[in-house]
């Protein structure tokens, strides 16, 4: 008899379980405990659990080094504040072409509006702090009735992952609580267990225990387009609850979970971030600032040697306070034992804050807060230079983030997004659609997707400097020859030059709008040197009827000859 769906998830889950907690769970919690205690799920109990988690925590360093990474990668590569992408097609030529130019730059804006009014940009944070920290994090995308697009995130240890023939994670299993009354909101009173239920009528802010399954759907039936023969399938059920009973069962046509890592080491399933980079460093930090305390306190509260009458009686070292001795032992001698020599805090300083600047290293601190860093005022040649430099570190890490989540990002969102608008296109449905209907040009073609932001701009100056560079060449040869200025081309120049450092579309004319411009201009031209032609012409004839031909003069002795 075959198994059904419900054993087969529990024994994938199980599996996946123990590959992961046999050889990645206890990294990520030294991670956590070192670096971001309130990080990290390492059993369900810990859901909602306050307790404090930072006893092995003494020099924060780490931390504050961490949110640097997380807040400067997310202001970096998806600022709210400014694009950070936009949308293009595979021919270049045809992105110019006025009506798909502006329908381009309307879906783009349309798609801001709709990150802007989710809650991506604190998923995001949260996201880059685990992916730094840990090596691997993980959110889903999902359609949302409210704003479009809600976007959830896992902390490290609560999820599962496993990659796909192509080395590219295609699989999510997580563990995870709700309550009972959330449970019913979701799910529906009639899909819970019974004790489930029971938890409802008495204790609605219960916790129970959920699995949920994301992976290929294997089971599919071809042609079939219902929700559960879908490319992927998405499983709801309780952990432990009634035999064989799912709580939901559906599915997507896009792999709804964004699981960017850090840094992937062959046909590893996880990454390893700055976080496991610097952890010896951290972990020595820790034990160098209990030494730097220790001899602080040996120096402030040294032991005391005392004379054996004092035994038994009062003795203190406290400022104003009396200790009381025998006129016999009042010559004895009351002093520290041991008094710490002063030059080791000056060496426990220096190596502290050694491994502190790995530590900032490691997390990339000195890119993120390079100018206010810097020693003196820096021109703004070498601030490039370095931001230059610097990038070159960050490139790698970049390209995989690309890859691994702002490409599918993207993709997934604007799948949502036509989804809502087709009906409303053919008026099937009320309301305005989130997107226009697109040129006859875009039919079937796929879009492409460009990153403008703050970083991906830093990384193509190195491209800017080399055209800034050639141009600069060719404007000194031509005060030799000015035929140099022929091996250019200046409107190629001026649109790469404008794509490089993210120039908005709407600023740059097309190549139809160019056309139309030069044309007028060259229309004018004509007409002005005809009119000065004409001038020309008419003040000549002027010149001819003023002229006296009943005299001997030039004119007369021309016509005669």
């Amino acid at each position: 008899m075959a198994d059904t769906l419900r054993k087969r998830l529990d024994d994938r889950m199980s599996s996946l379980r123990n590959e992961r907690d046999s050889s990645w769970k206890e990294t990520w919690r030294e991670l956590s405990d070192y670096i971001e205690p309130r990080t990290g799920r390492w059993c369900l109990s810990d859901t909602n659990d306050g307790k404090r988690r930072d006893q092995k925590i003494i020099n924060g360093t780490a931390t504050y080094a961490a949110r640097v990474l997380e807040a400067g990668m997310r202001d970096g590569i998806t600022s709210p504040a400014r694009p950070w992408f936009k949308l293009a097609t595979p021919d270049p030529s045809l992105a110019n072409y006025a009506p798909v130019k502006l329908w381009l730059n309307q879906a783009e804006v349309a798609m801001r509006e709709v990150f802007a009014k989710s809650n991506l940009y604190n998923t995001l944070t949260t996201l880059y702090g685990e992916a730094g920290i840990f090596g691997t994090g993980a959110m889903a995308v999902m359609p949302d009735a409210r704003d479009v697009v809600r976007f959830y995130p896992f902390t490290i240890g609560s999820f599962m992952l496993a990659n796909s023939d192509r080395l590219q994670v295609d699989t999510l299993y997580r563990e995870f609580r709700m309550t009972a009354r959330q449970m019913e909101q979701q799910f529906g009173r009639a899909k819970m267990s019974s004790a489930a239920q029971s938890l409802l009528d008495t204790k609605p802010d219960a916790w129970v225990d959920i699995c949920h399954a994301n992976e290929p759907n294997d089971t599919r039936i071809a042609g079939m387009r219902d929700n559960k023969n879908m490319a992927y399938r998405s499983v709801y059920w309780e952990k432990g609850g009634d035999s064989d009973k799912t709580l939901s069962e559906s599915g997507f046509e896009q792999f709804p979970i964004m699981a960017p890592r850090w840094k992937v080491n062959g046909e590893d399933v996880y990454g390893r971030g700055p976080g496991a980079l610097c952890i010896g460093d951290n972990k020595a930090l820790q034990l160098m600032e209990k030494r730097k305390a220790q001899l602080l306190a040996q120096g402030a509260t040294p032991a005391m040697g005392a004379p054996s009458s004092l035994k038994g009686q009062k003795a203190s070292i406290i400022p104003g306070d009396i200790t009381y001795v025998t006129e016999s032992a009042a010559g004895q001698k009351f002093s520290p034992i041991y008094t710490p020599d002063p030059t080791w805090y000056s060496a426990l300083r220096g190596e502290i804050q050694a491994h502190e600047g790995r530590i900032d290293t490691a997390f990339f601190v000195d890119l993120f807060l390079m100018i206010s860093q810097m020693d003196s005022v820096r021109t703004a040649t070498e601030i490039a230079a370095r931001k230059e430099e610097k990038m070159l570190m960050l490139g790698p890490v970049l390209e995989r983030l690309n890859d691994e989540l702002l490409d599918p990002l993207i993709d997934r969102t604007f799948a949502i997004m036509l989804e809502q608008s087709v009906p409303r296109w053919a008026g099937l449905l009320p309301g305005k659609p989130l997107l226009a209907p697109p040129p006859e040009e875009l039919a079937g073609m796929d879009l492409r997707v460009e990153y403008i932001s703050i970083l991906a701009q830093a990384q193509k100056a190195m491209g800017v400097g080399s055209i800034e560079r050639t141009l600069g060449f060719a404007g000194n040869l031509a005060g030799i020859d000015q035929g140099v200025l022929d091996n250019i081309n200046f409107d190629s120049t001026i649109n790469e030059y404008a794509s490089m450092i993210g120039v908005p579309p709407a600023i740059l004319n097309s190549q139809e709008q160019v056309k139309q411009i030069r044309e007028q201009r060259a229309k004018a031209q004509q007409q002005q040197a005809a009119m000065e032609q004409m001038g020309s012409a008419v003040q000549g004839a002027k010149l001819l009827s003023e002229t006296d031909v009943s005299s001997e003069n030039a004119l007369t002795s021309l016509v005669g000859a």
